[in-house]
């Protein structure tokens, strides 16, 4: 099932590539970002439930998808722009097993444990 999901995830970040591609947004910009939405892990220096909770509203792909929504309805690059990354960004993360986070630990993820 593990690797379902991890394919699953694969053609989604393709989506979002290939979403991002036919605008005409920029690709370094899209490299140097990629990986911001993990400084939600900056709550984990507070308490893992803050943490957990920040980081799941920042990669929780419904924030992705409706920034994405709005910059189309809005014909706003900039949120476009984001809606793409942070849709990107979730999906590459669960490929390799790192899921949205139960309160816990940072490594108890809905996917199971991180390093397992």
């Amino acid at each position: 099932m593990k690797n379902l999901i991890k394919l699953e995830e694969f053609f989604l970040l393709l989506l979002a590539l290939f979403l991002f591609s036919q605008s005409d947004l920029s690709w370094g910009w899209f490299a140097l970002l990629f990986l911001t939405p993990d400084l939600s892990m900056i709550g984990y220096l507070i308490t893992p439930r803050l943490g957990a909770w920040i980081y799941n509203l920042v990669h929780h792909r419904g924030l992705g998808t409706s920034l994405y929504i709005f910059g189309v309805l809005l014909s706003n690059s900039t949120l476009i722009f984001a809606g793409i990354l942070f849709f990107a960004h979730s999906s590459f993360d669960r490929i390799f097993g790192y899921g949205l986070k139960h309160e816990d630990s940072f490594q108890n993820t809905h996917l199971g444990k991180i390093g397992k």
